[in-house]
């Protein structure tokens, strides 16, 4: 890949970027062909995103798929700009690119095989002397192509042989080892998959070719491998009898322990036993003594009886001769021997499912010619393969034109999401609360997207959405505008996805961050009233319940009137009362401090007071709300849902107020204020406005009284001439007061 890093200076000097801001952010232009051409030059540190997902987007994922060469479901730097590169091959220039459109004129084509494959297409379709082709004209001959019988992909299905054998030896393979998928989407065989079945059909029959003809394999002939079950059924018992059994010769003393204790018999016999129970399946297969050899028939432990039962009808008669009712060790190891030859043959038995359809058949394909006739059809299908590389290049030359610049508008730079036109990760619009949200995305795992996603600073709510036809789906929107009063768990509303249909939704989880700055200005007073609310509430409670308590014990009293004398009557507790006064007294002092100090200020201050006590209360929560919406962007609600977002994408606060529109009333509208259930109206107006005539009235009375004058007149000629100091010309000061001129 080439960068600003490694191409000329010249070369960069020479193309003129431009670059735009939204929503804070500088983002590159892509406004011309030449811009496209160029991008290879531009530093990678510019681009917005790194990498992409190939799906839960709003883009055409057959595009993605001709972009994402690696086919790993990501789309990074490279494969953009291969992407661009093999368009300035095919297209004449790339001017056409940024015009759009799902029709390339043949003109344009620069590629003379693609312009070629178009030609061929239009032919087939009888449009013979069309000047351009479209991209349903280009998928409707591409899918006719797949659904023929050799469609190029070098895979035959069962269908696309001629004659019933070569059908048959075709299903016989995939019945043995299974097949790739074709074009078509049916299973089928290609030329790896034949070269394995005939080499694994060989190893099959050589495996069987040799246990066939070395007779010491097969000993017992056809009961070989019966013979063989038989004794790898008993063969640990067997081998831990004679053990056993050397066990004692070597020391009487030990004879009775390895026949077990009788204890062990005691505590298996108190309960109900049968047969195959696994207490008597565990001791030794007869009674151990000194070189003794295993019955065949009697006093064998009724657990094993059976299958030793199988080993003498099976191996020892057919193995070792008729009429035995014994095996010594000796007639053990010979029984062993006989057997090693086919141990070791089936040791070397071939894995492989060619043995589903057995050796028989195997080797009748092996004889026959098979291999050919399917490789020559295999070979006829890989011959046209270059016809459908052609298509799908006419398809990738259409689809490029299309959808390329949508691309880089959502991955060099976020020109359709700041642009407010829909970028390829806004899933849909989910309303609720009166509230449109048009930042919404798909998430996979909700409680893993929200850690990384949290990190975004904005208000984010996940919710599930469902509709018959449809799985569930979940998605996240973030709210950008408004407040949070009433997002909630459990909350409903309707989402639109980007194709119209409606989901139910339902918030499942949110994350919660400041949503705007008018949240923060009455967040304040919000939480004064909540906690008031909660205060009341409580005090309301201890009441009811003392209430309750009183009315219980007057029930309790009047029930045992007759057996009881009447309580005295309480008296009036003197300490309460003077708390009760000293109380109201403390707050009537306040409230008269608080008058008398606005008293004191001049009119036009007393408004700046009440701005100040605002600000005292709204202002921090205001200010703290701003820095984290400031630092508010969508980067970490992309990189959680596989995104590689290569800087901060912003919503600052004007753009985050574009991404959730809060109900409006329209412009035109016409509105009743005619409530026939409105609450009985009080004249509030009125009462402020006596309440400021009285605050007036008082204030005017504390300011004569003050001043000695009214405000609005001349200060008396005494009262000057007796605040004059000493020295000064009292008569001097008089006359200037009562003439209007400077004193002398």
């Amino acid at each position: 890949m080439t960068t600003s890093n490694s191409a000329s200076q010249e070369t960069i000097s020479r193309h003129v970027w431009r670059f735009f801001r939204s929503g804070g952010v500088d983002q590159v232009m892509i406004r011309s062909g030449s811009d496209i051409a160029h991008l290879e030059q531009l530093d990678l540190k510019l681009w917005m995103a790194l990498a992409m997902p190939t799906r839960g987007i709003e883009f055409d994922p057959r595009t993605l798929d001709l972009v994402d060469t690696d086919k790993d479901g990501r789309i990074r730097p490279p494969e953009v700009l291969a992407a661009i590169q093999w368009a300035r091959g095919a297209f004449r220039d790339l001017e056409g690119l940024i015009k759009g459109g799902d029709s390339v004129p043949l003109a344009s084509i620069q590629d003379e095989g693609i312009r070629k494959g178009a030609q061929r297409i239009l032919s087939n379709l009888g449009k013979a002397n069309a000047t351009s082709i479209s991209l349903a004209e280009v998928e409707g001959m591409t899918k006719d192509f797949t659904q023929t019988r050799l469609n190029g992909d070098g895979i035959v299905p069962v269908g696309d042989a001629e004659d019933e054998a070569t059908r048959k030896d075709i299903a016989d393979i995939l019945a043995a080892l299974g097949g790739v998928t074709d074009r078509s989407g049916k299973p089928g065989v290609d030329q790896a998959t034949l070269d394995k079945f005939f080499a694994e059909a060989q190893a099959l029959s050589d495996w069987h070719k040799q246990g066939e003809q070395d007779k010491a394999v097969l000993a017992a002939g056809d009961q070989t491998a019966s013979a063989y079950a038989a004794v790898q059924a008993v063969k640990v018992k067997v081998e831990d009898y004679f053990a056993r059994g050397r066990l004692a010769a070597f020391d009487a003393r030990a004879t009775a322990a390895v026949n077990r204790q009788e204890a062990e018999y005691l505590s298996i016999a108190a309960q109900d036993l049968t047969i195959t129970a696994q207490e008597v399946a565990g001791f030794p297969l007869a009674r151990i003594e000194p070189g003794k050899p295993l019955s065949l028939s009697g006093g064998l432990n009724p657990a094993w009886a059976g299958a030793i039962g199988q080993l003498a009808s099976q191996a020892v008669t057919p193995l070792l001769g008729s009429g035995k009712t014994s095996l010594s060790e000796a007639d053990w190891a010979a029984l062993q021997a006989k057997l090693a030859p086919y141990a070791a043959w089936q040791a070397a038995k071939p894995v492989t499912g060619v043995e589903k359809i057995g050796v028989a058949r195997a080797r009748e394909l092996l004889a026959g010619d098979a291999k050919q006739r399917i490789a020559k059809l295999i070979a006829a299908d890989a011959a046209l393969a270059p016809e459908y590389a052609q298509m799908v290049s006419v398809e990738k030359l259409v689809r490029f034109q299309r959808d390329l610049v949508k691309l880089l508008a959502n991955y060099v730079n976020f020109a359709e999401f700041y642009g407010r036109r829909g970028a390829v990760f806004q899933s849909g619009v989910l309303y609720l609360d009166a509230r449109s949200c048009h930042l919404c995305l798909d998430v996979v795992d909700a409680g893993k997207h929200a850690t990384l996603a949290g990190l975004a600073g904005a208000y984010l709510a996940y919710c599930d959405c469902t509709r018959p036809d449809s799985p569930k789906r979940t998605i996240v929107a973030a709210f950008t505008d408004g407040d949070a009063d009433n997002l909630m768990v459990g909350r409903n509303g309707v989402f639109y996805d980007r194709k119209g249909r409606d989901w139910d939704a339902t918030i499942t989880k949110v994350v919660t961050n400041p949503i705007s700055l008018r949240e923060a200005f009455w967040s304040p007073y919000k939480k004064l009233l909540r906690t008031i609310e909660e205060m009341v509430a409580k005090r309301a409670a201890a009441a009811e319940a003392a209430s309750d308590k009183k009315l219980a014990a007057a029930a309790e009293t009047v029930a045992t009137a007759d057996k009881s004398k009447p309580a005295e009557p309480k008296k009036i507790d003197v300490g309460t009362v003077a708390a009760l006064g000293v109380a109201v007294g403390a707050i009537g002092t306040a409230v008269t401090g608080l008058a008398t100090g606005l008293m004191n200020l001049a009119v036009w201050q007393i408004p700046l007071v009440f701005v100040g006590i605002i600000l005292i209360i709204s202002l921090p929560s205001m200010i703290i709300a701003w820095l984290k919406l400031r630092r508010r962007n969508i980067a970490p609600i992309l990189d959680a849902n596989g995104w590689a977002i290569n800087t901060r994408a912003k919503m600052n606060v004007p753009f985050g107020a574009a991404l959730t529109h809060v109900a409006k009333l329209p412009a035109n509208a016409e509105r009743s204020l005619d409530d026939p259930f409105a609450e009985k109206k009080r004249p509030w107006g009125l009462y402020i406005f006596l309440l400021v005539l009285v605050v007036a009235a008082v204030w005017i009375r504390v300011d004569h009284k003050k001043r000695g004058h009214y405000f609005w007149q001349k200060p008396a000629a005494a009262a000057v001439t007796n605040a004059v100091p000493s020295g000064v010309n009292s008569n001097a000061v008089a006359a200037a007061v009562d003439t209007n001129q400077p004193a002398k």
